[in-house]
């Protein structure tokens, strides 16, 4: 379940933290994932043949996206220590971007840290198993995985060419220190 980090706070009911995220314009819900699932995703890593058999055990879920958002492609990022070249992947989204596309994930195992500063308001978002997160397109955020080193990820896409990340100055946009 997601935590909100703001300046002044700490938000852990759920409930709260969907309404927190929906007032900053960005959908937040929790799902469970399916049992089937869980000798895959207590794996570290997944080759190809895996990672296809996990997204085909999450397809209901994409169908009901496909119908309700209009996502049209899925894929699956799996990241972890043992990744080469992980600090350099990590480098690429650690600063504040935006992506001219939505962007959205839903955590089917470990964690992350989403930052935001929407609104002049900088706040964290720290993100698990089970949370599913879409980032409206020119949104400022950064992404990194926390102290744990691991998550695994599906994407939703509607166009993939709007997902090069666009860095941002923080300076210009932050106005609640």
């Amino acid at each position: 379940m997601a935590t909100i980090l703001r300046k002044s706070e700490s938000i852990t009911d759920t409930g709260a933290v969907r309404e927190f995220l929906n007032q900053k314009g960005l959908l937040y819900e929790f799902y469970e994932n399916p049992n089937s699932l869980d000798a895959l995703l207590s794996k570290k890593g997944l080759d190809d043949a895996e990672k296809s058999e996990v997204l085909s055990g999450l397809e209901y879920r994409f169908e009901d996206l496909k119908k309700n958002h209009g996502y049209k492609a899925c894929d699956l990022v799996v990241l972890h220590d043992e990744v080469p070249g992980i600090n350099d992947m990590l480098a690429k989204f650690d600063k504040l971007h935006i992506h001219t596309d939505e962007e959205v994930r839903y955590i089917i195992d470990g964690s992350g840290i989403f930052g935001f500063i929407i609104g002049g308001e900088k706040f964290e978002v720290h993100v698990g198993k089970g949370d599913f997160l879409s980032i409206p397109a020119n949104t400022n955020h950064w992404f990194t995985l926390d102290e744990k080193l691991k998550i695994k990820a599906v994407r939703y896409f509607k166009d993939n060419s709007g997902w090069t990340p666009v860095y941002v100055d923080e300076s210009k946009v932050l106005v609640n220190v």
